[in-house]
Formats: structure tokens, C-alpha cells, sequence
């Protein structure tokens, strides 16, 4: 899947998800429910917390 395509099923931009692929943004708990709905994983399986 492209960042586009996933941008558009998660209802943001491209450049958010590029965002967040490269460590610059941390993603909104609704938009970490979105991706683990469309990925069907569980949200720690997608992000792992880093202190």
C-alpha cells in the first residue's frame, strides 16, 4: 500500500503518514484506532511507546 492510498482510507494526508513513518509526528489516539482498524493489529503491534 502506498502513502497515498493509506492516507486516504485514514482520512489524512499524504504527508502526515510520512510524518509519522519517519518519527516527526506522533499520531492522534482516533488516528492510531484507525490504523489498527485497517490493519486489523492490535495499536502496540503498530507504534511501540519510546520515553
Amino acid at each position: 500500500m502506498t502513502q497515498a492510498e493509506l492516507a486516504e482510507k485514514a482520512g489524512v494526508s499524504r504527508q502526515t503518514i510520512n510524518a509519522i513513518e519517519k518519527g516527526k509526528f506522533d499520531p492522534s489516539l482516533p488516528l492510531a484506532f484507525r490504523f489498527s482498524q485497517l490493519f486489523k493489529l492490535q495499536i502496540e503491534e503498530i507504534f511501540q511507546f519510546e520515553e
